[in-house]
């Protein structure tokens, strides 16, 4: 018995999405790519990497469907409004730097920041109550 949709495929298909929103990113930024282009590819980065979701992931079943389905048509929209002589730059652009290692510094710095900007919105709420 032969499954539909292997691992190995769903993977695949997972590491292309990512390095897509990378592009997109990439591609936002290019002078070279027209504005609609740039404004689609913007939302959809900017709604994959939000927390905020519009239908939230505690719902069972409906809180993945908008990652599942929303991400990758705005994904796909975009891909097709980029020159693709531009898109495939930036995708090569973009598994490059997928590729490079994270720094957990760089990760421990963004996290204290958000902490001390946290720290100072309470501190001004509690003056306020």
């Amino acid at each position: 018995m032969t499954q539909a949709n292997p691992p190995g495929k769903l993977r695949q298909w997972a590491r292309n999405l990512k390095r897509d929103v990378l592009a997109l990113y990439l591609a936002a930024r290019d002078r070279r790519v027209p504005w609609y282009a740039k404004l689609v590819a913007g939302c959809v980065v900017a709604y994959a990497l939000s927390p905020i979701d519009l239908i939230p992931d505690f719902i069972p079943v409906l809180g993945y469907l908008d990652d599942l389905i929303l991400l990758p048509l705005g994904i796909a929209l975009a891909v097709r409004l980029i020159p693709p002589d531009l898109l495939e730059e930036h995708r090569k652009q973009a598994s490059v730097l997928a590729t490079r290692p994270s720094s957990r510094a760089g990760a421990i710095a963004i996290i204290v920041l958000w902490l001390l900007v946290l720290l100072l919105v309470l501190a001004w709420l509690a003056k306020w109550f």
